[in-house]
């Protein structure tokens, strides 16, 4: 990519990021062309449906998600990194309005979003039942749709990722075993 095509490129990825945080993943695109300093056509020759922005916008954060996995696999009780990491994937998901949904299965998840952060936090949770401290029968397709409910209801408040933290805390106290 030549130089000035990567500064847009580079541009039009921040201008996105602050208004998908902002409007949600229905954000005007010309918005955000406008606010990235390019035109609209410079924008869809970057990214030629939204569908390419969102990913992009999305790509380096999920993967983040991902890696912490393994860093609080490395650093905390399994319970404690399993829990830690599903409050951060609920704030990641209601702080990037729009995400939760991107990652459902089935919602034409190409970029593989879901398998990822299955496969990082699948790995969290065997460990966690492992040490008896999550109940068997609990299953990560569970603790997601858990948790993608929770962001998607609490996303629009003002202080969506507080409530979801706070619900989700609430939720989690369930999955012990008695």
């Amino acid at each position: 990519m030549r130089a000035d095509a990567r500064r847009n490129y580079d541009r039009i990825l921040a201008a996105a990021e602050v208004a998908f945080a902002r409007d949600g993943a229905e954000a005007s695109l010309e918005e955000i062309a406008r606010q990235a300093g390019v035109g609209s056509a410079t924008l869809h020759r970057h990214f030629p449906a939204r569908r390419a922005l969102l990913e992009a916008v999305f790509r380096d954060r999920v993967q983040g998600l991902c890696d912490r996995a393994d860093v609080l696999a490395e650093t905390l009780e399994p319970g404690v990194a399993l829990v830690g990491w599903l409050q951060e994937f609920a704030a990641l998901a209601t702080a990037n309005r729009g995400l939760a949904a991107s990652v459902l299965p089935g919602v034409g998840d190409g970029v593989g979003w879901h398998a990822m952060i299955s496969e990082a936090g699948g790995e969290l949770l065997r460990r966690a039942q492992r040490a008896g401290v999550v109940r068997d029968g609990v299953g990560l397709g569970d603790l997601l749709t858990l948790v993608n409910a929770i962001s998607l209801f609490t996303e629009p408040a003002a202080d969506g990722g507080v409530t979801a933290s706070r619900v989700l805390a609430l939720a989690l106290d369930g999955i012990h075993p008695r």
